[in-house]
């Protein structure tokens, strides 16, 4: 191949309290130095989006795998996506429980199914039929999820204030092959009702990969996402010429329009430019290209520093 590969990760729009800024910005930018190690090494796109997004799952700053936020009976039910952009192949889970790595799951669904999307009980007969070990529900949750919780459920509560403060985790890549690939992941809503599933496990909303356009992966107001199926509207656009750049902000105005949603999203295309763009106050993103390391939080923010230099403060902790 001769493609430079890229990947782009996000760790949620919405707003970032103070105090987890730090945790987040090292979060993303552990995953997009993880992944970017599978690329150099001549890796697929699918790979190096996996284990992207399972180093997020793994993170408790992020609403995805541990750190995932409770449903209004106060557990954890996450969904996941992955997409394979040579053969539009997608995998998806919803509502799973007592697992780590939903991503896993999704990327399993899609290589050892003929199915695209499983959901609770199935998803969980599956994950048991192909040896995934189960994690007890409490070990997904923090200390903050739970207070989180608590607070929702006070009489005078507001969850709507605390939906701000979103975070689903995701990436897009294209590898040296010139494929791409995006894979979402997420905890969904606070306090959401027992079996709503969002737009992460939704191929076109929460993500969609094309090797003929590029990848997208969403994250925001998961009903407003999908509403106007974000991911595959900001392909859409780069299909009528649109960079990167342009369209994602095209769609992210388009769902702010029409129904009123804030968002973010991260994008790739076939020539391997790429965006992070975001209505919402803050997204967590990183980016690696050319041997180098982009990221921010706030709008226009962006720091940039080489691949070598992030790596030696990434073994010695931020």
């Amino acid at each position: 191949g001769r493609m430079k590969p890229v990947i782009v990760v996000h760790g949620g729009a919405g707003r970032i309290f103070k105090e987890r800024e730090e945790g987040s910005r090292a979060g993303v930018v552990r995953a997009a130095l993880q992944g970017y190690g599978i690329l150099k090494q001549g890796g697929s796109a699918l790979d190096a989006v996996e284990e992207a997004v399972r180093s997020m799952e793994d993170d408790p700053h992020f609403n995805a795998g541990c750190g995932s936020v409770l449903n209004k009976k106060g557990e954890v039910e996450m969904d996941a996506i992955i997409m394979d952009g040579k053969n539009l192949d997608s995998g998806a889970v919803s509502a799973v429980k007592n697992i780590a790595n939903p991503i896993k799951l999704a990327r399993l669904v899609m290589e050892k199914t003929k199915h695209m999307l499983l959901t609770d009980h199935g998803a969980h007969l599956f994950a048991q039929a192909m040896g995934i070990p189960e994690t007890p529900g409490e070990k997904l949750i923090t200390e903050r999820s739970r207070e989180r919780w608590k607070k929702n459920l006070e009489a005078d509560s507001n969850p709507e204030e605390f939906q701000k403060d979103l975070g689903t985790v995701g990436a897009v890549a294209i590898d040296s092959e010139g494929n791409v690939a995006c894979a979402t992941s997420t905890g969904g809503l606070s306090n959401k009702l027992i079996g709503r599933v969002g737009d992460t496990a939704c191929i076109g909303s929460g993500g969609y990969a094309d090797n003929r356009s590029g990848a997208a992966s969403t994250t925001g107001h998961g009903e407003s996402i999908m509403k106007v199926v974000l991911a595959r509207l900001i392909l859409y656009h780069m299909e009528q010429g649109m960079s990167p750049e342009m369209a994602a902000d095209a769609a992210l105005d388009y769902m702010k329009t029409r129904v009123g949603g804030l968002g973010g999203v991260i994008v790739v295309n076939s020539s391997g430019e790429w965006a992070a763009r975001f209505s919402t106050k803050q997204m967590s993103w990183a980016t690696v290209k050319d041997d180098q390391l982009h990221y921010g939080i706030y709008a226009g923010e962006r720091h940039t520093k080489p691949v070598d230099e992030a790596l030696t403060s990434e073994s010695e902790g931020f």
